[in-house]
C-alpha cells in the first residue's frame, strides 16, 4: 500500500512538473489504435492550482498541438498482449506527433482499459470539535475510510472522495474552512489488476517517456461525453471500443462506478471473418462502409461484392445481401448491449434520478444503434461524441477519440484523490464492501 503511495504521488509530481515545462503527451493504448495528442499548458503561470476536491480541481489552460493515431497490434481486450508490437505502436504514435508539434516530450499520462475493473463504495467518519475543517482533517476522515481486502494481485487506480457531510449537512464538495463537529466522508475506490499497471509503467519506460500519470478509460470518456448537466444527475458512458467496452456512472460530476465488457468492435469484425469466410482486413472494412444493425426491405436488394485473392474465380467474385451482413452483426451488437445493461443493473443504476445513457467510441458509429439501443438499455440512450478542446484537429473529433480527449481533461484538470492527502500510516485494512450505487443512494 505504501509504495502505491508513493508511486502515485511521484506521477502527480511528475505531472505537476511537465505542466510546468509546458508539454505532456496523452496516450490512449486501446485494442484497435494508438492515439497519441500532445498538450501544450499556456501561460506565465501554467499550473494554477485552485483549492477545490471537485471534477475540476486544478484549473490550467491548454491546447492540443499534435495529434496522431496508428493501428494497435499488440493489445488486446484492452490489455496490453505483445510487449514489442505494443512500444512499437507507441513509439510510431508518439514520434508522428513529436513532428506535427515540433517538441520533444518526455513525460506522458496514459489510460487504460482493461484489468478487470472492480468497484466499491466507501465511507469513514471523524470527530472535529466544533473546529474549522483543515487540509489534514480531509486526510484523516479519508483514512479512516475501512478499505476492503481487495486481494494482493489488485491495484488502486483510482481512489477519489465524492462526498463530505458535516454534521447534518451533506453534498458538500470542499468542506475545508467550515465548522462544525462530526466529518464524514464517502470515497469511490476502482482497483485492477497490478500486473496491466507493471506492464505498462514497463512498456512506456522502453519507449524512452515517464509515465506522469494513467486513468481508466471508462473514466476519461465520461469526463469527455457527458455534458455538465449529465454528470450531475446521474448518467452512464458506455465506451464501446475495439477490444473492450467501458461502462462508467457519473453523479455530482464524480465517477461513482466503473466496470468493462470483454466485447468490442473487433468481435463483430471476427463474426462476420467468420461467417463470410473473408480475411479479417477485408471484414473490417465491410464492417465500416457497409455495416448496420437494423434491416430494412432495401437490404436484401443492397449486393455487397466480397472480392479477395485466393485465385479461385467463383470464390473471389461471391457477394452477400446488406441483410445477411446485418444478420451476423447484430446478434454480437446485442449480446454486448445485453452485457452492459446487466452491470448497468448490478451497479443499481435505476436508483438515480436520471437514467440517460451516453454511448460513445468507435463502435458506437455502427448505423441503426440509437434504434437498437434504447430498446436494451432503456429510453434515454444518446450517441456521444468529445467536448471539444482547443487545438483538436478535425480528424480527432469522433467517438472514437472520447477516452484520448477525456484524458487531456484529466491531466488539465486532475480530481483529488487519496493520494494528494498526507494520509496518517497507521491505517489498517477494514473489510467494508458495497455496491457503489446502491452505497451512494443511501449515503446522499
Amino acid at each position: 500500500m505504501t509504495d502505491l503511495y508513493q508511486r502515485q504521488r511521484a506521477m502527480r509530481a511528475m505531472r505537476s512538473a511537465a505542466i510546468q515545462r509546458g508539454v505532456v503527451a496523452i496516450l490512449d493504448i486501446g485494442s484497435s489504435k494508438v492515439a497519441c495528442l500532445i498538450l501544450r499548458f499556456d501561460g506565465p503561470d501554467r499550473l494554477t492550482e485552485t483549492d477545490g476536491i471537485g471534477s475540476l480541481a486544478g484549473q490550467s489552460s491548454f491546447r492540443v498541438i499534435g495529434a496522431a493515431t496508428t493501428r494497435s497490434r499488440g493489445v488486446r481486450l484492452g490489455e496490453i498482449d505483445a510487449m514489442a508490437e505494443t512500444e512499437r505502436a507507441i513509439r510510431t504514435a508518439v514520434q508522428a506527433a513529436q513532428k506535427m508539434a515540433l517538441v520533444r516530450v518526455d513525460h506522458a499520462i496514459a489510460c487504460i482499459s482493461g484489468g478487470a475493473p472492480r468497484s466499491y463504495g466507501l465511507a469513514g467518519q471523524i470527530e472535529i470539535d466544533d473546529a474549522p475543517v483543515s487540509e489534514m482533517d480531509v486526510a484523516r476522515v479519508l483514512a479512516a475510510c475501512d478499505v476492503p481486502d481487495y486481494g494482493d494481485a489488485r491495484e488502486i487506480l483510482h481512489a477519489q472522495p465524492v462526498n463530505f457531510a458535516l454534521d447534518h449537512r451533506t453534498g458538500l464538495g470542499d468542506p475545508r474552512g467550515q465548522i462544525g463537529q462530526r466529518l464524514a466522508c464517502d470515497m469511490h475506490m476502482l482497483t485492477i489488476d497490478s500486473a496491466l499497471i507493471q506492464n505498462l509503467l514497463y512498456c512506456i519506460k522502453r519507449c524512452d517517456l515517464e509515465l506522469a500519470g494513467v486513468a481508466s478509460s471508462a473514466y476519461a470518456s465520461g469526463i469527455a461525453s457527458l455534458v455538465e448537466d449529465e454528470q450531475e444527475l446521474g448518467s452512464a458512458c458506455v465506451d464501446m471500443g475495439g477490444g473492450a467496452t467501458g461502462v462508467s456512472i457519473f453523479m455530482k460530476k464524480h465517477m461513482i462506478y466503473a466496470d468493462t465488457v470483454r466485447l468490442g468492435g473487433d468481435h463483430v469484425s471476427m463474426d462476420i471473418s467468420k461467417g463470410l469466410q473473408i480475411p479479417l482486413n477485408t471484414a473490417e472494412r465491410i464492417k465500416t462502409f457497409h455495416g448496420g444493425v437494423v434491416a430494412t426491405g432495401m437490404d436484401d436488394r443492397d449486393m455487397i461484392e466480397l472480392g479477395g485473392q485466393t485465385g479461385d474465380w467463383d470464390h473471389d467474385r461471391r457477394s452477400v445481401s446488406r441483410a445477411e451482413l446485418i444478420g451476423i452483426i447484430r446478434p454480437r451488437v446485442e449480446e454486448l448491449l445485453e452485457d452492459v445493461r446487466t452491470r448497468l443493473d448490478a451497479a443499481g443504476f435505476e436508483h438515480l434520478p436520471s437514467q440517460q445513457i451516453v454511448l460513445t467510441g468507435g463502435a458506437s458509429q455502427m448505423p441503426g444503434l440509437d434504434v437498437l439501443a434504447p430498446k436494451i438499455l432503456g429510453q434515454q440512450v444518446r450517441i456521444g461524441r468529445p467536448l471539444r478542446v482547443q487545438g483538436l484537429p478535425q480528424a480527432v473529433t469522433g467517438p472514437a477519440f472520447s477516452s484520448a480527449v477525456g484524458l487531456c481533461l484529466f491531466a488539465a484538470h486532475p480530481q483529488d484523490e487519496w493520494w494528494d492527502f498526507e494520509i496518517p500510516t497507521d491505517r489498517h485494512a477494514g473489510k467494508s464492501l458495497r455496491r457503489a450505487v446502491k452505497w451512494f443512494k443511501d449515503n446522499w
